[in-house]
């Protein structure tokens, strides 16, 4: 008697001699206890909502950036400048001034402004324009005032920076320009309208109308994904108060958690449409989607989270608390799937599958198959499969060359939009004084006050130096501090190579010549710093998150070469969305302002983007390798996987694309980079990869698919098997299958 396909296998109830045995998968379990205690689970969303959001607004946020990084050379600086009692311990806004006629005849305007602001909370020192003939252009039309903070940028508050802006331009008159420069200013900048986290939230809703035809349907996975990212931005505000997270982190977080949030809710909402269609009860399709699709989401969501607190383990500074924020959210999203979600279809079951199985019979009355596109480009793939393979590599890899060039970095002032202040004062600066007074590097000298002027003129004649400030002595005398302007502006690779030239070539010389102990500090080296140390650490961190992925899948799909294909074809996505992040921010491609790549970004791509990829790859070779153990045919278990896949993929691949692309729109350029870079890699990894390089890889390894080695095979450890009794034309069969499969017959 052959099984015939369409028809769902039914599950009969345990024989009473094995009242042991499970019923199902625990994530069905879990499903069916969020349906019987409905609105018990419902309100107990809503009451962890209301109790964080509450909670997170009484406490306030706590966001900190700390970009240190011990063991270097510029954090080594900072730490003496602290100790010593150096006025350079604290960071510094430079209000500038310009006046065609000359600033002379401004003087008096423009020092009772500076000592209004002399009286602000969180300034320690001004220095005037006037008081230092090299604080002055030499045509005489532009100047500076420097306002020394009582801390670092990142510790200063923003309204007392704002106090400081505020009162500075209030010096402004006819032919005066006043515009205020600095980190701390760039800080405290408005950043403009929520337009980005808007606009994807509607696309969202555009697609999943336009994937179910229904209202209610299409709302489902996004109301799930909004209870999941309202809670998690709360707990995050909550955990800033004991974890160092930077101020940055909401809009990522917000980025992340409404990608993934509704792609989690849509893979298995999608599984669960696909249930009701075979002719399954409400109640039942959800707990076989939760066992099914929840699997996938589960393991993703997993190896995201993995990924995401390797990262602690990098050591960079306020990395670490975003990825803790960032794990907490893909928690939290996960979380919602497998709770709230299936709460959410047991009030609305009804109501969908009326509206599935009306759209299934006019499919059906039309003749149309769902699934017979992908069907059809799969059985296109698998008849060229080795030309279809190299194709797409190709491409993906031309798209990844650029990447091997990328700089890593921060964004200055000269990145920042045209009309801000920050933009201004750096142009003008750049004016008046050369490129490089926009990125000075901060050398201490610690010795006596002769080493510090010897040193001082050591670096003046050093090559790439535009200028060196006579050496500035500590409060206790014990070290001495000179600002060297490079030749080339912040950005450049010059002033990248000057720094290497100062501490390696010049400082050791001037060493043994002066007997002082020299470090090159300040901004601008320490961004370096980071960047270079983000570059050393990453090569280890990659291959720990790959192998452990690796590894899971290893023991997920007993097979050596799956696991193997997924890392390459991540790690391919991975570097085609870095290229072309490379690109458009660092060549200016789109007319885009050149510069380099943020330094974190790399690192927090890979680990994002690695686990949802591995989300795909669950979703779809799951699909396949159930076909694969149902009929042995390896073709059309490869066929038959992409048409009941490839659509939901896209799907999600689409609603993400779209979330992500979205926050192109901020002012923000770090979330812009961070927008393109993960929209190109969901681009390439839903479509190139799942669509025509897997279904290709898979066509050609055939059977070895799911080769393991004996040896191996008997030291892995097996996933969980589950007994199912399958009642089929009133015979009672009993067999295995792994824990989670879906039994369909043909």
């Amino acid at each position: 008697m052959s099984p015939t396909r369409g028809t769902a296998a039914s599950v009969a109830p345990p024989p009473p001699d094995r009242p042991d045995r499970p019923r199902g998968g625990r994530f069905g379990a879990l499903a069916g206890w969020a349906q019987r205690h409905r609105w018990a689970a419902l309100l107990l969303w809503v009451a962890v909502l209301a109790a964080v959001t509450l909670g997170s607004q009484a406490a306030g946020s706590a966001y900190k950036n700390d970009f240190s990084l011990p063991g270097t050379d510029s954090q080594a600086a900072t730490d003496l400048f602290k100790k010593h009692g150096s006025a350079q311990a604290g960071d510094s806004v430079e209000i500038v001034f310009k006046d065609g006629a000359g600033i002379d005849g401004r003087r008096a305007a423009v020092e009772k402004m500076l000592a209004e602001v002399e009286g602000l909370a969180s300034v320690a020192d001004v220095r005037s324009p006037y008081a230092d003939a090299s604080a002055v252009s030499e045509d005489g039309t532009i100047g500076y005032a420097t306002v020394t903070l009582d801390g670092k940028a990142e510790a200063v508050p923003k309204e007392d920076v704002t106090a400081i802006i505020d009162t500075a331009e209030g010096a402004e008159a006819d032919g005066l320009q006043v515009e205020l420069g600095g980190d701390a200013v760039r800080g405290a900048e408005d950043k403009g309208s929520p337009t980005a986290e808007l606009a994807g939230i509607l696309a969202a809703v555009i697609i999943l109308g336009l994937l179910f035809g229904s209202v209610v349907a299409a709302a489902v996975p996004l109301v799930t994904a909004l209870f999941a990212v309202g809670a998690a931005l709360g707990l995050i505000t909550l955990a800033s108060h004991v974890f160092t997270v930077a101020d940055f982190t909401p809009p990522i977080t917000m980025l992340v958690g409404l990608g993934v949030g509704v792609d989690y809710a849509l893979l298995i909402f999608y599984r669960y449409r696909h249930e009701l269609t075979d002719g399954a009860d409400p109640a039942a399709a959800t707990r076989t989607a939760l066992d099914a699709a929840g699997r996938t989401v589960f393991f993703a969501g997993c190896t995201v989270i993995i990924a995401l607190l390797g990262l602690v383990a990098l050591g960079l500074g306020s990395l670490q608390g975003v990825a803790l924020a960032l794990a907490l959210t893909v928690l939290t999203t996960m979380a919602a799937s497998l709770v709230l979600l299936p709460a959410l279809l047991a009030f609305f079951g009804t109501r969908i599958q009326r509206h599935v199985l009306k759209h299934a019979a006019r499919a059906a009355a039309r003749g149309k198959v769902e699934g017979s596109r992908w069907r059809s480009l799969a059985a296109a793939v698998q008849r060229r499969p080795l030309p279809s393979l190299m194709v797409a590599v190709l491409s993906l890899l031309a798209l990844s060359a650029p990447a091997l060039g990328m700089r890593l970095g921060f964004a200055d002032a000269g990145n920042d939009p045209v009309t801000s202040t920050s933009r201004q004062a750096y142009d003008l600066l750049a004016e008046g004084f050369g490129t490089g007074f926009n990125g000075p590097l901060v050398v201490l000298a610690q010795g006596d006050e002769a080493a510090g002027r010897a040193v001082q003129a050591g670096l003046a004649k050093a090559e790439g130096v535009a200028a060196a400030s006579p050496a500035m002595p500590s409060e206790d005398g014990a070290l001495s501090t000179v600002i060297v302007f490079p030749e080339t502006a912040p950005q450049d690779a010059g002033t990248t190579e000057l720094v290497h030239h100062l501490r390696d070539d010049v400082a050791p010389g001037l060493e043994r010549d002066t007997g002082a102990e020299i470090l090159v500090g300040g901004a601008t080296a320490a961004s370096q710093d980071f960047a270079e140390t983000v570059s050393q650490r990453l090569p280890l961190f990659v291959a720990v998150v790959v192998g452990l992925s690796s590894l899971l899948l290893m023991l997920v799909f007993r097979s050596v070469l799956i696991p193997l294909k997924a890392a390459l074809l991540n790690l391919l996505s991975i570097s085609a969305a870095l290229g072309a992040m490379t690109l458009v921010f660092q060549e200016g491609w789109f007319g885009v302002q050149p510069g380099p790549i943020e330094a974190f970004l790399p690192v927090l791509i890979f680990a994002i983007v690695f686990g949802l990829s591995m989300d795909y790859e669950v979703f779809l070779i799951s699909r396949i390798h159930e076909e694969w153990e149902r009929t042995k045919d390896h073709s059309l278990a490869v066929r038959e996987g992409l048409a009941t896949t490839g659509k939901v993929i896209t799907a999600a691949g689409a609603i993400m694309i779209v979330v992500f692309g979205a926050f192109m729109l901020s002012a923000d350029r770090m979330l812009q980079q961070f927008g393109l870079g993960l929209a190109v890699a969901i681009l390439v990894d839903a479509l190139v990869i799942r669509c025509l390089i897997v279904p290709a890889a898979m066509q050609l390894l055939g059977r070895w698919a799911w080769w393991l080695p004996a040896p191996l095979a008997r030291r892995l450890p097996k996933v969980p098997e589950l007994v199912v009794e399958i009642a089929y034309d009133g015979l009672q069969r009993s067999t295995r299958y792994p824990a989670g499969v879906t039994l369909r017959f043909a």
